[in-house]
């Protein structure tokens, strides 16, 4: 006997070594190497397409306070993080490829999991399973699901493009992490003077973009935190200003002043070799990518490893069918995890993974699952994706505003994030030293 996990995304990878630490064998599914979603580019498990980085690292933030959750559950993943961290100034930002290269060999090397290099068409009629397939299901099974389920739903997403650092016109160009934050040397700022920034927005807004197929094209949803480069533009001529291109906190060695626009370059692998262009996710065309970007005067000369990619994701309407343990009300030998469900971002997508995995094992144990308190970051997600009453149902990330408020009133914003960090552990350590989870 064993707990089927189908999907060796982020979600799948942390279910099954969940599931597998406890002592229990797995079997995990994955269509890779023999076929790949139009977002995915190696035979990797737990690939990140969209960006490296995991977002913020400090416990006074919600996306902090996620990832050190993990870590006192024993997360694979943020193993992981930490040992193939890159420089990101107060973000957790790793090597894309080494990353997912640890997470493969761990998963691939444990004596109780077995890998299935298949894919899964339909749901399992048996047993006890999680089903992690991710945003880019592929379509005989997201079939499948919509068949049981109803008509799942779906939005955009979009990765930004990766340039080679000896490609970048330093000359142009300055080393410097928002606010002092980091080692100095954690971002290559790309400042544009005003007249620079509105060629290139000018550029940008009428630059082709790459049909969407299978769509409705007219009115596509997108997720607003990959909202495309572009799409933003269109909102107005300084909304880049006031977003990934905020000179707020940087100030140009040459010139003494503040820049009227900066674009952000964060390392993308351990030796500095490639940088990810922040905040620039796009859906241009190839070309009108190397030409748009080329208006800014550090990448002129930009050399691309990766252009920028736009592709749907799917999610079902959890509120709906879902348990906050992330079993199905339907049938509770079934677990779904990861963005399917919509929780929305990297370790968001793991955390779920995470919780379940240990209530698939726990139920193949005979035991109780597991609801984390709403104080914690992951179950106030869970409780969020399985709130009935939910309607209009988007994809939701880690924030403060789902957490319950704190008994006592602390006006400072930094403190009451950092009070939020404190109670978050505080009640995971209790549930842990008990032996609840």
């Amino acid at each position: 006997m064993c707990i089927k996990v189908i999907g060796a995304g982020l979600a799948g990878c942390e279910a099954a070594w969940q599931i597998a630490s406890r002592g229990i064998r797995v079997q995990l599914f994955d269509m890779k190497p023999h076929k790949m979603s139009p977002a995915h580019s190696n035979e990797n498990f737990g690939e990140l397409v969209c960006s490296n980085s995991l977002k913020a690292d400090r416990l006074a933030s919600a996306a902090g306070m996620l990832k050190e959750e993990m870590r006192q559950l024993n997360s694979l993943l943020m193993e992981c993080a930490d040992k193939t961290r890159v420089p990101a100034g107060g973000a957790l930002a790793v090597d894309r490829i080494r990353f997912a290269q640890m997470i493969t060999d761990k998963i691939k090397n444990h004596p109780l999991v077995t890998v299935m290099d298949t894919e899964v068409d339909v749901l399992p009629t048996a047993g006890i399973s999680v089903i992690a397939t991710g945003p880019l299901t592929a379509d005989s099974l997201a079939n499948n699901i919509k068949g049981k389920f109803g008509g799942a739903l779906s939005f955009f997403d979009a990765a930004a493009p990766i340039i080679t650092a000896d490609s970048i016109d330093y000359s142009c160009a300055f080393s410097a992490s928002r606010y002092d934050k980091g080692d100095g040397d954690d971002y290559i700022n790309c400042p544009m003077n005003k007249e620079e920034y509105e060629i290139f927005y000018n550029e940008l807004i009428n630059a082709h973009r790459t049909p969407l197929h299978n769509v409705d094209v007219q009115n596509p949803k997108v997720y607003e935190g990959c909202m495309p480069i572009e799409v933003m533009a269109q909102r107005g001529m300084d909304t880049m200003r006031f977003g990934p291109m905020k000179p707020v906190g940087l100030r140009d060695p040459k010139t003494g002043h503040r820049p009227w626009a900066v674009l952000q370059l964060r390392k993308e692998n351990t030796d500095g070799t490639l940088y990810n262009l922040v905040g620039f996710q796009t859906n241009l065309k190839f070309p009108e990518q190397k030409r748009v970007f080329g208006f800014i005067p550090a990448l002129k000369n930009a050399e691309f490893a990766r252009y920028g990619v736009m592709h749907r994701n799917t999610f079902i309407n959890s509120p709906q069918l879902l348990n906050a343990d992330f079993s199905l009300r339907t049938n509770e030998n079934m677990f779904f995890a990861g963005q399917l469900t919509g929780v929305e971002g990297y370790m968001e997508s793991g955390a779920s993974g995470l919780l379940a995995g240990i209530n698939a094992a726990r139920r193949y144990g005979g035991q109780d699952t597991v609801v984390l308190p709403p104080e914690t970051m992951t179950g106030s997600l869970a409780s969020y994706i399985s709130d009935s009453n939910v309607v209009n149902f988007q994809p939701m990330g880690a924030n403060i505003g789902i957490l319950p408020a704190l008994p006592e009133h602390i006006r400072d914003k930094r403190l009451r994030a950092e009070r939020y960090g404190e109670r978050s552990i505080e009640t995971l350590k209790k549930l842990i030293a008990l032996e609840e989870i």
